[in-house]
């Protein structure tokens, strides 16, 4: 009898290679489970990413008053250089935006096929560096006088977009890399209380403090508006320059301790052309997998994969259903960086700079995230309540159509209110004057948008990692990037309602879009909660099985 006693024990209680124990199934529906701890080279990538943000938001901030605007005729008016208009700069912002998110198709590859995500990482930052001292240079009060601001804009938008993106596809990989462990574990904490630390729930919370870090970099546009309005714009771009030094110098301090996973040839290559071959043969992924494949055609399409990665493409393809619907809500997204710097450059804003305002949203993800990360989802899951990752899209979608409901009624007021109206660029006494709406009611558009990114963006975000098979995450971490850069190609069809007296309008048609679209998410990948909720039922069966 002491003998079936000890056996059950060893039984309930396995122990990994590293002395960590698994939970039992009665200590898996029991125990509060938690994230682990967060690995210190995890915390390096992400300060790296917070200069690069600081960068990257600092750099494209002043974007829209720097093409829209011509210098001001009167010291500390409003800050412009190139004078092209709301139209031109609301093009460019796109296309910017465009590019800097279909680069990281590119950035992947490199990685996978050639140098690795760190040493990828170091190439691209120094081709970001080049742009922005091209950016710089050609903002300085000779070059703007020398008509060089706007084609060297266009060269720099271009360098930097190749720098940022190539970064992109790769450093939130990397920052979930230096996380190695992939089972839960029991862990004692004082008071012989328990807890399972969950792998799951701490890329989750891992993810988390990736975005506050991207949100923090953000706020830099808080000092760069300021040098923009009341000083220059090759200062304010020059201050960012500097900063992108701290990325530089925080991978190059800690390059020998960084887990570096070495290139295993381009996953994203192979999975175009897994998605060819299958189109060709009948467009069924099945067909190309090799056991279906004579000897001649796996010589004719140079197969190199097995069964086992057709399977891994299939269920990419199925995680990456969800992303089919975000590039709408990157067109409500962009409105904070093009239109509603606009919006504010007509409004009453005494010394504020008109770009000032934008950084509501940061401060409100700086704010929200943490809180929703170790108050809100801990609560509801010591309740039993599980918000799963399509619902939570869905609460983002509709929180970006109440962003965009709300900024058509600050702009119908804008429009109604004098001394200007409709034309909200007019002069009175020779100097232009705005209407009289203050500015700082935009702040509920920022702030809405900020609270849609909780639940929309950053649910994408991880759930594009977690979904992923582990050879293809970086792939499907590029294609979650790439929605951006069709939501970009999206808001060119909105170009023509960019500018007055058509704005109201173009805010109630994305108002009206994205919320069509989070019903039509909901409705149509609502599945997914249910098998994710199935596979952690499968979990807790596999336990139920051991012990038996």
């Amino acid at each position: 009898m002491e003998q079936k006693t000890d056996e059950e024990s060893n039984i309930k209680t396995q122990i990994y290679e590293d002395h960590e124990i698994q939970p039992t199934l009665e200590e898996w529906r029991a125990l509060p489970k938690v994230p682990d701890k967060i690995p210190t080279m995890a915390w390096m990538v992400v300060f790296c990413e917070l200069c690069e943000r600081f960068t990257y938001y600092g750099a494209s901030g002043p974007f829209q008053n720097y093409i829209q605007y011509p210098p001001p005729a009167v010291e500390h008016g409003q800050a412009g250089a190139i004078g092209a208009g709301q139209e031109t700069a609301t093009s460019l912002g796109y296309f910017f935006h465009f590019f800097c998110y279909i680069t990281p198709l590119i950035g992947a590859i490199v990685a996978d096929q050639y140098f690795g995500r760190y040493n990828s990482i170091m190439l691209f930052c120094i081709v970001y560096m080049v742009g922005l001292i091209v950016l710089t240079a050609t903002a300085t009060p000779a070059a703007i006088a020398a008509k060089a601001a706007l084609p060297g804009l266009i060269i720099a938008m271009i360098i930097i977009g190749l720098g940022t993106g190539g970064i992109k596809s790769n450093v939130s990989p990397l920052v979930a890399d230096q996380y190695t462990r992939t089972k839960p574990y029991v862990k004692k904490l004082k008071g012989d209380k328990k807890v399972i630390v969950d792998p799951k729930i701490t890329i989750q919370s891992l993810f988390h403090w990736f975005y506050l870090a991207i949100n923090i970099g953000s706020l830099s546009p808080i000092l760069i508006t300021y040098l923009e309005k009341y000083h220059s714009f090759w200062l304010a771009f020059l201050v960012p320059l500097l900063m992108f030094f701290g990325s530089i110098g925080v991978l190059i301090i800690f390059k020998d301790r960084y887990i570096k996973i070495p290139p295993q040839g381009s996953v994203l290559l192979k999975f175009f052309r897994v998605l060819k071959v299958g189109f060709i043969r009948g467009k069924k992924l099945e067909n190309a997998k090799p056991s279906k494949l004579s000897n001649e055609d796996i010589a004719k399409y140079n197969v190199n994969w097995d069964d086992k990665f057709i399977d891994q493409v299939k269920k990419t393809l199925k995680a990456c259903r969800v992303f089919l619907f975000f590039p709408i809500y990157w067109v409500c997204y962009e409105q904070m960086t093009n239109n509603l710097v606009s919006q504010a450059s007509v409004m009453q804003v005494g010394n504020v700079p008109n770009d000032l305002v934008m950084n509501l949203n940061p401060i409100t993800l700086i704010i929200v995230v943490p809180f929703t990360d170790n108050v809100i989802y801990p609560t509801l899951r010591r309740f039993g309540v599980t918000v799963r990752p399509v619902t939570r899209i869905f609460i983002g979608f509709m929180l970006a159509a109440l962003a965009m409901a709300y900024t058509a009624i600050i702009q119908h007021l804008i429009y109604t209110t004098g001394p200007c109206f409709e034309n909200t660029a007019c002069e009175i006494d020779g100097q232009v004057v705005p209407n009289n709406v203050n500015v700082w009611i935009q702040s509920p558009s920022y702030i809405l948008i900020g609270f849609s990114e909780v639940f929309a963006s950053i649910t994408g975000l991880s759930y594009a990692y977690e979904r992923a098979p582990d050879e293809m995450k970086s792939t499907v971490m590029a294609l979650f990037l790439t929605t951006a850069s069709f939501g970009s190609i999206l808001g060119f069809c909105f170009v023509p309602l960019s500018s007055d007296p058509h704005l109201v309008v173009l805010y109630i048609i994305l108002s009206v879009i994205v919320a069509a679209s989070g019903f039509l998410l909901l409705f149509t990948l609502k599945r997914f909660d249910k098998e994710e909720e199935l596979e952690e039922q499968q979990q807790i069966d596999d336990l139920d099985n051991q012990e038996k």
